[in-house]
């Protein structure tokens, strides 16, 4: 068996236990797309194709629900996901050199995803933190009231 015959089956799988789990209509895609997004890390082509079939939904209306939200990806992301808010409260206290320091640091531009899959760098929209900012999120941590400076010891808790 080939290994795309086997990543093939097992986004298939993935599908299935999600659709399994939260039932298959309409009204449970998001949690379909996150429980399969969190498992293979992004929603392949394969996972849009099968969700599309057991759902008996237009595989272009699938894509935009995963294509709105940023907490899902169409592409493979890093272990680690650095998202920074670049909404204006942010931006005025000082989140446009934050910002740069992030892309120096992790040596990516926005949206993308290091060569050793380690990180994803990414902005987003509004964290709802707005007294805080700036503000970084990796993974589920929250920074807030972040300067240029602490970037560098921040990303080196994340190994």
């Amino acid at each position: 068996m080939s290994v795309e015959t086997r990543n093939r089956r097992g986004v298939i799988e993935t599908v299935n236990a999600a659709i399994k789990t939260h039932g298959a209509s309409r009204a449970e895609l998001i949690p379909i797309l996150l429980e399969v997004n969190e498992e293979l890390g992004y929603l392949p082509g394969e996972a849009f194709e099968e969700i599309s079939r057991q759902l008996k939904e237009p595989k272009s209306q699938i894509l935009s629900v995963a294509s709105f939200y940023s907490m899902l990806s169409t592409r493979p992301r890093g272990r680690h996901i650095v998202q920074f808010c670049e909404n204006a409260p942010c931006h005025v206290v000082g989140g446009r050199e934050v910002w740069e320091t992030l892309q120096s640091e992790l040596n990516l531009k926005p949206h993308e995803t290091s060569m050793d899959g380690k990180w994803t760098l990414t902005t987003t929209s509004c964290i709802g933190l707005c007294a805080m900012g700036p503000v970084v999120l990796i993974d589920d941590d929250i920074y807030g009231s972040v300067e240029p400076g602490r970037i560098p010891e921040i990303l080196a808790r994340y190994s």
